[in-house]
Parts: C-alpha cells; structure tokens; sequence
C-alpha cells in the first residue's frame, strides 16, 4: 500500500491534524504578540526618553538662577531605566555640547542641525551605522531659550526585549502543550465509540449479532450512531434468524398439503374409500390443492410488488360505499357467529384514488387476521376518519394482541410470531404484502397500538379533491 493511501487511525488522524492547526494558530498568534509587545515596548521607551528629557530641561531651568548651562550632569546612574541606558546632552542654544553623561566619545553629532530641524525623530549615525531615536526639549528661563537637552538611544536597544519574548515563549508552549493534552483526549473520546462500532462490525460480518455497545454517550450525534447500530444488528439477528427459518417454514407449509392431497388421492386410487366417502377424498383433496395454490400466489405476488413489476389501476370511488362492500363480501365467506363487526362511517362521503382489488386484498387480510387472534369470538370494529390529505381507515379488533417483542417485525417478510407460527399455517406474507400494496397507490398501512386488549391497524387512503 502507497504512502498516501495509508490507513491511519481515527486518533491519529484527528490529532495530529488538530494539532498542526493549534501549532500554526499559536505561531501566528506568537508573532502578532512580539510584533505588539516590540511596538508597545519602543512606545513605552521612547516617553520614558521623553520624560526624561523634559525632567532634565526642568531641573536646570529650577536650579540655574542665572542663564548658563551646568557643565556636568551629576550622577549618570539616575538616567537608566528599564534595561535602556540613553546618552544624554545638553547644548546651548548654538548647539555646542556643554555637559552629557559619558565621560567618553563614541560618535560625534552636529547637534546645530538637529535644533534646526524641528521634526527630528530618527537618526543615523555614521561611525555606528546603527539607528538612533533623538528627544529634544528645550531648555528656557524667562521665556528665553538658552540651550537644548537631547536624549538618544539605539534603535536596537529600545526594541530589545529578551524577557518579554521568553515569557510569551514560556506562555506559548504552555498553551500548545495544555491544547494538545485536550485535543488528545477530546479525539479519543470521539473515536472510541467509533472503534467500538467498527469491532461491532466485524462481529456482525463473522455473524456474531450479540454485540455489546456503551449506552451512557453524552454526544448526540454519537449516541444516535451507535443506537442505529445496535438497531441495525437485532434486525440483522432478527432477518437471519428469518431466513433460517424460511426453508424449514415454506418446505413445512408446502410439503403439508402436498402430503395430504397425495395421501388422499392416493386412497382413492386403490380403492381404500369408495362412494360418497371418495368424494369427501377429493373435495378434501381439492381444499388442500386450494390453500397451496394460495401460499404459491402469495409467494409470486410478494416477489411482483418487491420488484415493481405488477401495475395498480387507480380509480376514483366513495370510500364508505368501497369499505362497506369489502366488509359484506368478507362477512358472507366467512363464518362470523361468534365475530361482531362494527362499521363507522363518515358524516360525509369522501372520494379516494385507489386500487379495487388491492384495498380489498388489505382489509381481507386484516379482518382475517383479527379472526384468526379471536378464537373464542369478539368485536372488529371498522371506522373511518377524515384527515387533510387522507382519509384513514381503522380497524381494531379485541383480540389477545402482539407480543412486544414482536410488533417491531410484523412487516418483515417471512415473519410469523410465536403465537401464529404452529397456530396458522402461512408463510408469514400478509401484513408485508398488504403494505406494499398500500403503499403502491399512494397509501401506508401502519401498526397503531397492540396490547393484550387488542390491536389497531390503520390504512391511509390517498384523497382525491
């Protein structure tokens, strides 16, 4: 594997990436901050230069009764301050030198030109090459100016500020050392449960679905990833356990009535039932051939709607006239003593756009269903609610209900519950083919509530206004 398509891990990556944005944001912060502390720092020099300057002028002005200029300038030591030492000198009004701090020369200036150049800021000198800041105050008794005090210091001396730099060096390490302890384990706590979801992975792609997740996550996005995935696993363990149902189901429910008629056909054959018991044989011969044929239709109709291949023709009709002789037509092939079944309609006739024969085929299966968990008899009850855009279809039966653990699967095809899977035989295809079905022409067919009272199933019909 190349370099470049390396996999690194989640940790690794987010951290060193963080990490090189904080050491670039800190090195550009760290240069703002010298670029400011430099600046401040001349400023900060330079007014002190200027204080100093004027407290010079200020003392010779009160000391000096008569017009000339001291010819020293007393202790140097008192004009040293914050890591600077300036050169300070006194002139007369001429620009001859009359007193300064140093006993020696270093460079020599033509101080007549600066009085005369009343902007003075900066200058160069030639035998330094080196920048110097230039002060002047003047010094006057009497309103008359009688000489001049200059301040200077280099350039590189005002500027010089090795502490401060090594203190903002100090803070700046500091900072990025404390940001990368953060950054380290802000990203592990981000990449752990994502770790933990990619080994949950791997069990589930070895077909291990008994995964083990922490559900204490403070983050909302994560705790919905893994809560996803713990999900997504019992559905997988769910469908698995489905399909490994399936053959052993549909070679149960198949070979069963295959048996029989073969059995029975059979006796008829050899002569073991004769007369009217033979017919009996062959009517109960022609029963099992029925309920196969059924099993067999409901296989190919699933797998039609699963791939879109079965067009649905939408009409338009009265939905308390279209549910009203669904539930006749069911009542009359149906025995019902035992079954009351109750029918709401609207206040008001709505027309809905659907399919004839697919509704019929959802609320047959459903009424069936109610039936089927009503052994000992009960109540269905049928109504109708107007909504915006649907009109719904209710129908609840007082039955023993679907077990909890259950309701989540009810569409899954091939799913059978406890209760149903030796009760009634089938292939587990009727709620999951009434809700494609549903959903063909524009509708939904939903679980409401399912309790040991009975269950409530709600079909969607698309209106038409």
């Amino acid at each position: 594997m190349s370099i470049k398509n390396k996999r690194v891990s989640l940790l690794t990556y987010w951290t060193s990436r963080y990490v090189l944005t904080l050491c670039i944001g800190l090195v550009l912060i760290s240069l703002i901050f010298a670029l400011w502390i430099r600046h401040t720092t001349l400023e900060y020099r330079l007014e002190m230069m200027s204080f100093t300057a004027e407290e010079t002028a200020n003392r010779i002005t009160d000391t000096e009764t008569s017009k000339e200029l001291p010819g020293a300038l007393g202790d140097r030591e008192r004009f040293k301050f914050r890591d600077i030492d300036p050169d300070v000198f006194i002139t007369n009004s001429e620009g001859t030198v009359i007193s300064k701090n140093r006993p020696f020369d270093v460079y020599t200036l033509d101080f007549a030109q600066l009085i005369e150049d009343e902007n003075v800021e900066k200058i160069t000198i030639p035998e330094l090459e080196v920048d110097y800041y230039v002060i002047k105050k003047e010094i006057e008794i009497d309103d008359e100016v009688i000489g001049y005090v200059f301040v200077l210091e280099s350039k590189e001396q005002l500027t010089k500020v090795n502490q401060e730099y090594g203190q903002l060096a100090i803070f700046i390490v500091s900072l990025g050392i404390l940001g990368w302890i953060a950054i380290y384990f802000l990203s592990r706590r981000l990449s752990r449960p994502i770790m933990n979801v990619a080994e949950a992975a791997k069990q589930v792609q070895d077909g291990n679905y008994d995964i083990q997740l922490p559900s204490s996550i403070k983050e909302k996005e994560v705790y919905e990833l893994v809560s996803s995935f713990k999900d997504m696993a019992t559905r997988l363990q769910q469908l698995e356990k489905t399909r490994a149902e399936l053959l052993a189901g549909v070679t149960h429910e198949l070979k069963t009535p295959v048996t029989s008629i073969s059995g029975l056909l059979q006796a008829v054959k050899d002569g073991v039932v004769t007369g009217d018991e033979a017919e009996e044989f062959i009517k109960m011969a022609l029963v099992e051939t029925a309920k196969m044929k059924t099993m067999v239709g409901d296989l190919l109709s699933f797998n039609s709607f699963a791939v879109d291949a079965v067009p649905v023709k939408i009409d338009q009709y009265e939905v308390n006239q279209l549910l009203g002789d669904i539930i006749s037509q069911w009542e009359m092939t149906h025995e019902t003593e035992q079954i009351k079944i109750e029918y709401k309609k609207l206040f008001e006739d709505r027309i809905v756009s659907a399919d004839l024969v697919r509704i019929q085929q959802i609320v047959t299966n459903l009424l069936t269903n109610a039936a089927q968990a009503m052994p000992n008899g009960g109540m269905i009850s049928i109504s109708l609610q107007n909504q915006k855009s649907f009109v719904e279809v209710l129908v609840q039966d007082t039955g023993s209900g679907i077990p909890q653990k259950d309701q989540p699967f009810i569409f899954e095809r091939f799913f059978r519950g406890e209760n149903k899977k030796y009760a009634v035989r089938g292939l587990g295809l009727g709620l999951p083919l009434s809700k494609m079905m549903a959903q063909s022409i524009g509708g939904d067919l939903i679980l409401v509530n399912s309790h040991q009272e009975g269950t409530t199933f709600k079909i969607l019909l698309k209106k038409n206004e």
